[in-house]
């Protein structure tokens, strides 16, 4: 009679210890769910982001997806300066003349879908659509 006891006191231990691993990885997953629909609660979806790389890239895009591991980015667009083959003569004043460029034409031909791995990314922006980069965008699109 008492091994009884003593079996049915075990099986409620077990039965206790894996309600509570349940739990706790239902608790995990609920957390992973959260952060990732917060990252993605602050894009403005009709609006163009801009996204500041750790190697000083910028681009300007709509992002579609954060996510713990990838950025997408959608209608991609970077600045580009433009250097001469020769020098001139550098007067003081001086700017480099900086336009905006399109991904898809590039030697490697890319598609116009960008997945950064999430790392690589310091922070991202939405852009009005009054800024002087959305209204560039929008001359090129006509």
């Amino acid at each position: 009679m008492e091994s009884n006891h003593l079996v049915s006191k075990s099986k409620k231990k077990w039965t206790a210890v894996i309600v509570i691993i349940v739990v706790v990885i239902l608790v995990c997953l609920g957390m992973g769910a959260y952060k990732m629909m917060n990252a993605n609660a602050g894009i403005k979806t009709g609006q163009y982001q801009a996204v500041f790389l750790t190697n000083g890239q910028v681009y300007f895009c709509k992002l579609s997806n954060i996510n713990e591991g990838y950025v997408t980015c959608n209608d991609i667009y970077y600045l580009q300066v433009q250097q001469t083959v020769q020098p001139a003569e550098k007067k003081d004043g001086d700017q480099p003349k900086v336009s905006l460029a399109k991904l898809g034409s590039e030697l490697h031909g890319p598609e116009d879908q960008m997945h950064i791995n999430r790392e690589q990314v310091l922070f991202w922006e939405n852009l009005k659509d009054s800024s002087k980069v959305v209204t560039a965008i929008k001359e090129n699109n006509k």
